[in-house]
């Protein structure tokens, strides 16, 4: 069910559940689309077509993922503009070390 939703995410992101559309698992275990908003989100698609994009939008969510974690540990950028004004070279070189450590520790998938 996780994949279908990441799918129906990537894929239509203003979609949102369960306004736009729901997901139950039917007698069989089976994940069946019940409702779809095809107003706002046109045809509905099927499954097979929805979980074709599953390569992207995984990599799109771990993209999204780690500019999350880097922008979270990131220093704050007046450090940096302070040491230009100051012309604190020392205190420029942090930034940029900091920042480089926040990179490696979260590389881009």
């Amino acid at each position: 069910m996780k994949d279908l939703i990441k799918c129906i995410q990537y894929l239509y992101q203003t979609a949102s559940s369960p306004f736009d559309f729901k997901l139950k698992k039917d007698s069989t275990g089976e994940i069946q689309i019940v409702f779809w908003n095809e107003e706002k989100l046109g045809d509905q698609p099927t499954q097979e077509k929805l979980l074709e994009s599953l390569p992207e939008a995984e990599a799109h969510f771990a993209l999204e993922l780690c500019r999350a974690h880097r922008r979270r540990e990131y220093p704050p950028i007046a450090d940096y503009l302070d040491g230009i004004v100051k012309g604190d070279q020392a205190q420029v070189q942090k930034y940029i070390d900091e920042c480089l450590a926040v990179k490696t520790k979260y590389p881009k998938p």
